[in-house]
């Protein structure tokens, strides 16, 4: 049995608490909380369960590396504090302790990822011989695992594109992902953080790289691209309210070019309700969300992930899964030689034992 700490409580976190509390593979020892309002409350009450753990939240680190856990799940967010979250990452790593994450996007693609991200864990992993790994589900499995598998059934490939398509106005997380992505703002306004010149690059540019580097392909280019919605009437979601006039949805890309065209592409539409962008493409009939990979080659896939859960929205759905892309590597991980490890490192087979329970 793997002991395991929780490192935040959040849109994603709470689904990977809830998570570890279940699996009878993994013991919950640890907790950690940033907000002063979950600080000592008991691990169960911050992910909707209703049975105490005894296992209460701190935001002492130092008190969680003392409990001496095999490996922590990091979901903090981190891309809007990224030196604090490298130095608790190192932290941990450096103590002798594995982790498992879906912060820090970046490093979905490690063997991609920029010196002052890569260096600094890179030093903290050989310090404690421990291991780092982070994921998720878009950067993540719809542009390694989900393409990997398309790709395989093809004996030629002229282009590959991945695609994110999905409603965002059930998503309750405007302080992040509404401001970055500059909802609400009007054509008049500063360009949103997320769209300015390198910003996508930046963020999805490694998956690029990295497709391209397995397919063995040289590009001319990695460019981006964004094209905004504004909306002519109000919209109402759990998100925010867009008045008219304002940004209610987004579509942008990363391209890999050859010869002058894409040849490998990773691309959003994202919008407020299915009311924004109605000229953009949407999701299968019924659905508010879906991941898609297109190979057009011989023969031509196309592979969709559509996401659903009994009581959770298509967004806290996502949430789950990509909890899951972290939370599923933990025994993987625990026995892995020491350093940051890719999707790739991983056979397929590692991520889904203890599932079943």
């Amino acid at each position: 049995m793997r002991r395991v700490v929780q490192f935040s409580t959040g849109n994603v976190g709470r689904h990977a608490l809830r998570t570890i509390i279940g699996r009878p593979d993994l013991e919950l020892v640890g907790v950690h909380a940033a907000n002063s309002d979950k600080v000592g409350r008991d691990a169960a009450a911050l992910c909707g369960l209703t049975e105490p753990t005894g296992i209460v939240a701190t935001d002492d680190l130092d008190a969680l590396i003392a409990l001496k856990p095999d490996c922590v799940v990091y979901t903090a967010l981190g891309e809007t504090r990224p030196m604090e979250a490298i130095e608790q990452m190192s932290k941990l790593l450096a103590a002798g302790i594995d982790v498992v994450g879906t912060s820090m996007v970046w490093l979905v693609t490690p063997r991609q990822a920029d010196d002052w991200l890569r260096g600094p864990l890179e030093q903290a992993c050989a310090a404690g011989d421990s291991t780092l790994y982070v994921n998720g589900i878009d950067p993540g499995y719809s542009g390694d695992t989900a393409v990997h598998s398309a790709l395989s059934l093809v004996t030629r490939a002229e282009s590959v594109t991945v695609k994110e398509i999905f409603d965002y106005g059930n998503y309750d997380d405007y302080e992040y992902t509404g401001t970055a992505m500059g909802f609400g703002t009007t054509p008049d306004d500063d360009l949103p953080i997320a769209f300015q010149p390198g910003v996508i690059t930046s963020m999805f540019g490694g998956l690029v790289h990295n497709l391209a580097h397995h397919l063995d392909v040289e590009l001319d280019e990695v460019r981006q691209r964004y094209e905004p919605w504004y909306t002519d009437t109000r919209i109402d979601c759990t998100m925010m309210t867009v008045e008219p006039g304002r940004l209610a949805g987004v579509r942008f890309a990363v391209e890999g070019v050859r010869d002058g065209a894409p040849v490998i592409t990773v691309e959003h539409t994202t919008r407020l309700t299915p009311a924004a962008a109605p000229q953009w493409d949407y999701p299968p009939h019924g659905h508010s969300g879906v991941h898609t990979v297109i190979v057009e080659g011989e023969p031509r896939i196309e592979v969709s992930t559509l996401l659903s859960h009994p009581l959770l929205d298509v967004t806290d759905a996502g949430c789950v899964s990509t909890a899951a892309r972290a939370v599923n590597a933990i025994d993987w991980v625990c026995r892995a030689p020491a350093g940051l490890a890719a999707i790739e490192d991983i056979p397929p087979t590692a991520m889904i034992r203890g599932l079943m329970w």
